[in-house]
């Protein structure tokens, strides 16, 4: 499996960059289809990237009527908690877009709700798989995104999937719920790589010298899910690295 891995100078520029990248995508992607599946991602890149779609006058050039929005995990809090990924990405883009983004084209994943009858991850992670379910073409689970950006963690984890974590080896359903997450807060919830293989194109946002060690092993050939997750993130067409030069820096060549 090719990736392709596109250096720029520094976290900003990674942001304004990969944020024209996903509006020319979703621009041309709208010249031949209807509706386009994106999957959203939280963290520092991944918000300050929606911020900057949000600043460009090229989202207007988009049919966001035709744009459903998906996320590829979720800290699993109540509704509008600040740590949210929806909460940080309806203050960055989906407020900003207002009615030209429809309600029921925002996807994101339950939140803990107990009268709604969503006490825990697992809970949530049943809903998400069912709404993914509505969506999917006849025999599939879900809608095949046609692009799902994942931050990364210094540790290599995408998504809430782990190093050394069961989250990792989940299989047999889209979703699940994760318990003891090493990274606060502990309970999340999750696509499963069996969904995220099945994404057109996966992007991979990385930034931050303490990414590197995790970016080199992540773009090593056979390094294990298990050891790094971020190394399977993959899309059937195609898988993007957009890093900075601080998170390449301790990658080997990349041909």
């Amino acid at each position: 499996m090719t990736r392709t891995v596109l250096v720029h100078p520094d976290a900003t520029i990674l942001a304004e960059a990969t944020a024209a990248r996903l509006l020319t995508k979703l621009i041309d992607l709208q010249s031949g289809k209807s509706p386009v599946h994106i999957g959203l991602t939280g963290g520092t890149v991944g918000i300050a990237t929606l911020a900057a779609v949000a600043r460009s006058e090229a989202r207007h050039a988009v049919d966001w009527t035709g744009v459903h929005l998906w996320w590829g995990d979720e800290r699993f809090l109540p509704d509008g908690d600040p740590d949210r990924n929806e909460t940080q990405a309806r203050a960055a883009l989906i407020d900003v877009l207002g009615e030209a983004l429809p309600a029921a084209n925002v996807h994101p994943m339950p939140a803990l709700d107990q009268t709604a009858g969503i006490a825990t991850p697992e809970d949530s992670a049943a809903a998400y798989a069912a709404s993914l379910k509505a969506f999917a073409p006849d025999g599939a689970e879900l809608p095949a995104l046609d692009v799902l950006m994942f931050g990364m963690g210094p540790d290599g984890h995408v998504a809430s999937l782990f190093p050394g974590h069961p989250g990792v080896d989940v299989t047999g359903t889209t979703t699940t719920g994760v318990h003891n997450s090493p990274k606060p807060p502990p309970l999340r919830v999750s696509l499963t790589f069996e969904a995220i293989h099945a994404a057109r194109e996966v992007w991979v946002v990385a930034a931050g010298a303490e990414k590197a060690g995790a970016v080199a092993s992540a773009l090593t050939p056979g390094t294990a899910a298990i050891t790094t997750p971020a190394a399977h993130a993959t899309g059937t067409d195609a898988t993007l690295w957009l890093v900075d030069a601080a998170a390449i820096a301790e990658a080997g060549p990349q041909g």
